[in-house]
Formats: structure tokens, C-alpha cells, sequence
């Protein structure tokens, strides 16, 4: 189930799901990688270093990182072939238990996603545009649970951070998933840090809560703007959030609504447009930056 997060029990807590570290391709050690987004006013990372026989399959060990102001996720960035251009998978899963096996000779990415799905872990297509994943690759993936649409990484070395095109297709056609912003941080040459992250939902800062409220969708997106709450009224959207330039809805094909102005923090839209499918919400604010709702399906929030 893949709900609207702000009328659940707890509070809203800031993580990035996507780093590495010298364990696989990183500039910092796992110390230092918890360290800085600790520092940044984050409340958990996943280090999620590349799971890969050269760097000896790490699911990376932050556990001694954790404290009760601060804690973190275990993961990794999985491999494997079988993308129809030829390139390589690349899949986020956060939530991976410490032992879990190395890559079979012959398993390719949607086969190491399943093994990663049945394992509970929470199992994201990474930067699809950076690395070309079709329609047909996303759907080879069987219950994946979110698409990277901000990938700070690739959107400043080749302007291929936005997965939204390939989640709105998917979407549209009726496919079902939540959607993530992250770092993708290497701490190395190119802007990766502190870019995108997400606000989870959770009862209590500890891994368990929090890998369940993103299982459950329990999160919004956001490279800056807060967005404080949706409600879904029965003709309208509300929604209130940070000082925002524009809050647009967008759902199936090209249905949109929006509302622009200087300083928005409640914008009431039209909810009719949606009703026989979904919609996503997007809050820009004057300085460019974005938070963005998962597609909702309006029969997952019991409105039709």
C-alpha cells in the first residue's frame, strides 16, 4: 500500500538513501560518510556501496554509527545484466540484511532485485535516465517499490538526474510505486551531496520503523520545499506547504492542474481531473528547487 504519509502517527524525519564510501567507489570512509550528513542535520543515511565482486560484495556495516539522535540503514547499490541497451542495472536496496549473499554467476539485476524483495528490503530503479531503463526493463522488475527521480550525482555530471519521464509513463499505464530523491554521493569531483533526500514518516527513529514507513510509502521527495500536508476533500486538493513560486498536479497523459504566485503556502486545486486514475504534486519554490509527492492512486486512498 503506497499511502499519503501526513495523517500517520509520528513524525517526519530527513535521510538520504543513496551514498558510497571506500568500500566500494567512495572518497570517504563509512565513518565519514555517516559524519557528514549527521553534521548536514540529516536524521539516518543508507551507504549503499556498489555490491560487486571487485569491491567483495559489502553490504556496509554502519551500525556502530547509530545513536538515539541519528541512525542508519543498511544496503546496497546491486548490479547485474540484462537491460535491453546493454548496460548494467543499477538497483538500490536499502534494508538488506548484513549477510546477504554474493551475486550468482549467471543472476542477472531483476533476479538479484527479487532476491532483494524477498529479503524486505526496499528495492529502487536508480537514476533510470542516466543509465537508459526502458519501460519494458522497469516492468522486468517485479514489486519494485520506488524510481530515483532526483539523483543529485547525475543531474550535475550529465543532466540525467530526472527519472520523472520514465515513473509518469509507468504510472500512466497503470503501474504502481513510490518515488525517491537521493544524493547518489561519492564525495568526490562532482556535486553529489546534500541535493536530494526524503522526509520519512516514521513512529520512532530506529531502522525498523523507518524501512517499513517507506515500504509503505510513508515519504515525500524533496530537494528543498517542505510540503506540510495533502488532503484530498471531496471536489479538491489542498495543499499546504513551504513559501512555493508554483504547486503543480500532474496525473495521467498530460492532465494537469496548478496554481502560481509569490509566497504560496495553501493552494486548493480541482480534484476532478484526477479521479479515474492518479496524481503526483510537485512544490517549486523561488530558488528552483522541488519536493515531490509519489504518485497517488485515488482507490489506494479510499476516495472513489
Amino acid at each position: 500500500m503506497r499511502n499519503l504519509p501526513f495523517d500517520k502517527p509520528g513524525k517526519f524525519y530527513k535521510g538520504n538513501l543513496h551514498a558510497h564510501s571506500t568500500r566500494s567507489d567512495g572518497a570517504l570512509d563509512p565513518g565519514d560518510v555517516v559524519r557528514s550528513y549527521r553534521d548536514k542535520g540529516y536524521d539516518f543515511v543508507a551507504i549503499t556501496d556498489h555490491f560487486m565482486d571487485r569491491f567483495d560484495w559489502p553490504v556496509t556495516d554502519t551500525t556502530a554509527y547509530r545513536a538515539s539522535d541519528f541512525t542508519t540503514l543498511l544496503g546496497a547499490e546491486l548490479h547485474g545484466g540484462g537491460m535491453k541497451n546493454g548496460e548494467l542495472w543499477h538497483i538500490l536496496a536499502v534494508g538488506l540484511p548484513a549477510d546477504f549473499a554474493p551475486q550468482g554467476p549467471n543472476e542477472n539485476g531483476p533476479e538479484i532485485a527479487a532476491r532483494a524483495i524477498a529479503a524486505g528490503a526496499f528495492v529502487t530503479i536508480a537514476h533510470p535516465a542516466w543509465n537508459g531503463v526502458t519501460q519494458a526493463d522497469a516492468r522486468s522488475i517485479a514489486d519494485f517499490d520506488a524510481i530515483e527521480v532526483h539523483n543529485e550525482g547525475h543531474t550535475n555530471d550529465s543532466d540525467r538526474g530526472n527519472g520523472w519521464m520514465l515513473a509518469d509513463v509507468l504510472a500512466t499505464s497503470g503501474l504502481r510505486f513510490s518515488a525517491i530523491a537521493a544524493d547518489d554521493a561519492h564525495f568526490k569531483d562532482r556535486p553529489d551531496t546534500f541535493g536530494g533526500w526524503v522526509h520519512v514518516k516514521a513512529e520512532a527513529l530506529e531502522p525498523e520503523a523507518l524501512l517499513q514507513a517507506l515500504k509503505e510509502g510513508r515519504y515525500y521527495a524533496s530537494t528543498g520545499p517542505q510540503i506540510h500536508n495533502v488532503e484530498f476533500t471531496e471536489d479538491e486538493i489542498v495543499v499546504e506547504c513551504s513559501p512555493a513560486q508554483a504547486v503543480f498536479v500532474g496525473g495521467r497523459g498530460s492532465t494537469k492542474v496548478y496554481a502560481r504566485g509569490d509566497g504560496l503556502t495553501l493552494v486548493r486545486l480541482p480534484r476532478a481531473p484526477f479521479n479515474n486514475s492518479f496524481c503526483r504534486i510537485t512544490v517549486l519554490d523561488r530558488h528552483g528547487k522541488r519536493a515531490w509527492t509519489s504518485p497517488l492512486w485515488l482507490d489506494e486512498l479510499n476516495l472513489l
